[in-house]
């Protein structure tokens, strides 16, 4: 009897061991993350934690949590925990402090309330805290400062309240201090930001703060992107001191009560006026609005008046100092007429920069087949053939039919016409801007010959006005144009051949699979040389010229994977001849292997937002996006045309253009590996170059245009990437 009672007993205690280890076989990093399971009230939650089950031996394989061999353990810890989005309710357990190895806390997109736990910083290895669109109140935790590598810190768009504490100065490591949208209040107090060494991105904007914007933020030397302190109570002058940030770095001041002129020094000649709108007291550049006193009246003398016995008499200049003006005027505007009509008339006796060396334009006995038998209006033999008439075209003004002028705006570059239309040739390309050409003359160059259509016969001036502009553009990452020729029938542009086609094809080939010959240092070299050469047409060129249209197949390669930038200029010109534009292809300049066939409309990713809206104005600031699309591009491999998946490993439906795609790559910390192509994955050394080059197409990128930093400011910006 009593060793029954001993096996019994027995029994009942080796199942009581058994069901206390089954317990408590889940790790302690699981047990911790169950309490933000048992935090969240019903209804979203209840989806996010399905697979969040007490009963696993591991947390690691539940949806949203990242694990990680580290250091000093032998078992995976929880290193990530993302859940954003999932439309949760509850508040954030301070349990999830005591996950000591974890790096990254994403619960952004939610509706989490309630303060910040003081706890949660006990998670010493943070470095990234997105807890930003929920409704957490209260202020920042004073122990927030007391993670050693904390890097990111993004909890805008909640209900906290408060200073800004004095503490955040402890935070050396920040990189990202993102406050906005919530209910910040008071002075910002002195002397934090000098000790913000490492800080990239500040964003106070859309809270309550008050007083003036303190001197020392002039002192974040690495920022970047853009400084907003809009929609506050900002009051006083703009400190000059800010003119001291990067020169990359945009303003944001908009919807405060700043006052004063604004500085003129460093940074602040970067900015377009939005950065400083609804501030009625401030004045200057960028403003339309002067510093100066609109009125010179003495003390007492109030808009122009003066109360003088109860009458008011308006101030005014003297009836014969006005009469004096009307004269002066009468005779200077005498005086330029006069001087405009000599100028024509002297040019009009000249005779010109015609390139043919000859009384007639190809008058010999030479015939033959044309090198260009689609193309009519070419003279072919002398009875066809009129005077030149010099550098204005063939017939004063280009209107008399079938006389025309081959007219060389590079003075060392010199062929005859009959030499064009006799040399081989084949056709590279069409579209809307036209059919090119690639012709090979009698020396062995080649050119490459644009023909641009058979009307504007009547706007002879402008198109020569237009070309002539084009010519003078002299740049190394240009496509330099050399002659023209114009005939009332026809109008070509002919320019320097660039003989290893163009960035799209180096990029995808002509089945639109990855190219495996671009190394990070070519792709850094053509991103260089564009950004050179479009910093060239707005900064430098007579006419400061927008493109308008800049994407991979307009910028061309040659053999040393020099980039060209090509097609500028190009609608104003077909829309003088009359021809009808298309963005689907066509350039100057250009090397295209095959005959382009006419494609359906789509969108097209490379354009601005705004520049996507029926009748808008071409700005630089379309140049500076597309530009940035392109460095997008290169860095991924993927095409803007083609849209990706929200994450590599998503089943999720929602598609991205790719801009979007890689600024929540950013946003969430994704790593290098999901974003970048493939390809340059091999070349390690070059992974800062790499993050470098992608947060300057994230600034190029910007929905604000005026947020996107001039051109010459990215060329700068990439130059220093490498060196």
């Amino acid at each position: 009897m009593l060793l029954k009672n001993l096996h019994f007993w027995a029994f009942i205690l080796l199942n009581f061991c058994q069901h206390i280890n089954d317990v408590v076989s889940l790790t302690a990093d699981g047990l911790s993350l169950l309490s933000l399971k048992s935090a969240v009230d019903g209804g979203g939650g209840a989806a996010a934690f399905s697979d969040w089950n007490e009963d696993d031996a591991t947390p690691c394989h539940w949806s949203g949590v990242s694990c990680m061999n580290v250091s000093g353990s032998a078992d995976e810890r929880v290193v990530g925990i993302s859940v954003a989005g999932k439309n949760l309710r509850g508040y954030i357990p301070s349990e999830l402090g005591s996950l000591i190895y974890l790096r990254r806390l994403n619960l952004h997109g939610n509706n989490f309330y309630g303060s910040i736990p003081d706890q949660l910083f006990n998670a010493s290895s943070l470095h990234s805290i997105y807890l930003y669109s929920n409704n957490l109140s209260g202020s920042i935790p004073p122990s927030s400062c007391s993670l050693p590598r904390l890097q990111n810190l993004d909890i805008s768009k909640n209900s906290l309240s408060g200073p800004l504490p004095k503490f955040l100065r402890n935070c050396r490591q920040l990189q990202r201090l993102i406050l906005a949208g919530n209910k910040f209040s008071g002075e910002i107090p002195a002397g934090i930001f000098p000790e913000l060494a490492n800080l990239e991105q500040l964003d106070l904007s859309a809270n309550e703060f008050n007083g003036s914007i303190p001197n020392d933020v002039g002192e974040l030397k690495s920022l970047s992107g853009t400084l907003n302190l809009s929609f506050n109570h900002f009051t006083g002058k703009i400190p000059k001191t800010l003119g001291d940030l990067p020169l990359t770095v945009s303003f944001d001041l908009k919807h405060n009560d700043l006052s004063g002129e604004i500085p003129q020094t460093g940074s602040f000649a970067n900015q377009g006026p939005t950065a400083f709108l609804n501030n009625p007291m401030l004045c200057g550049f960028p403003l339309q609005k002067s510093c100066k006193n609109n009125s010179d009246d003495p003390p007492g003398v109030q808009g122009g008046s003066e109360g003088i016995e109860g009458v008011n008499v308006k101030k005014g200049l003297k009836p014969g100092l006005i009469i004096l003006i009307a004269v002066g005027d009468a005779i200077g505007v005498a005086l330029i007429g006069l001087v405009i009509v000599y100028i024509y008339w002297k040019r009009k006796d000249s005779n010109g920069c015609s390139c043919t060396g000859k009384g007639k334009l190809g008058g010999n006995d030479k015939t033959g087949l044309c090198a260009f038998p689609c193309i009519s209006g070419f003279p072919r033999n002398d009875s066809e053939v009129g005077s030149e008439k010099g550098a204005g075209g063939g017939t004063s003004g280009g209107t008399s039919g079938g006389e025309g002028d081959l007219v060389a705006i590079d003075k060392g570059f010199s062929f005859e016409l009959d030499e064009l239309l006799r040399a081989s040739a084949y056709v590279l390309g069409k579209s809307g801007l036209g059919i090119v050409y690639k012709v090979v003359l009698g020396n062995g160059i080649p050119v490459a010959v644009r023909r641009l259509g058979e009307g504007g016969e009547q706007r002879y001036k402008e198109f020569v006005a237009e070309v002539q502009a084009i010519g003078r553009i002299k740049h190394p990452n240009v496509v330099k144009l050399r002659a023209y020729y114009w005939a009332p029938d026809e109008k070509l542009l002919i320019s320097d051949f660039i003989s290893n086609g163009n960035l799209a094809s180096a990029l995808r080939g002509k089945t639109n699979q990855p190219s495996s010959t671009l190394s990070w240092s070519i792709r850094l070299k053509i991103a260089k040389g564009t950004a050179r050469g479009l910093a060239y047409l707005h900064e430098c060129s007579p006419r400061k010229f927008v493109h308008g249209d800049i994407k991979p197949s307009n910028i061309l390669l040659d053999t040393e994977f020099q980039p060209y930038i090509s097609d500028f200029g190009l609608n104003r010109l077909i829309t003088i001849t009359g021809s009808n534009p298309s963005s689907s292809g066509g350039f100057i300049g250009g090397a295209l292997p095959y005959l382009k066939q006419p494609q359906p409309e789509k969108i097209n990713n490379y354009k601005s937002p705004e520049a996507r809206v029926p009748g808008g104005r071409p700005t630089q600031k379309w140049d500076v996006y597309s530009f940035g699309v392109v460095l997008l591009e290169l860095l991924t491999g993927k095409s803007p045309d083609l849209s990706s998946p929200t994450s590599s490993s998503s089943t999720s439906t929602e598609l991205l253009d790719l801009v979007s795609w890689v600024r929540k790559g950013f946003n969430e910390e994704s790593p290098l590996s999901e974003m970048v192509d493939p390809i340059l994955l091999q070349e390690v050394r070059a992974k800062k170059e790499v993050l470098a080059v992608f947060h300057i197409a994230l600034s190029c990128t910007e929905g604000d245009p005026e947020i996107r930093p001039r051109m010459k400011s990215v060329s700068e910006n990439l130059d220093k990437v490498g060196t």
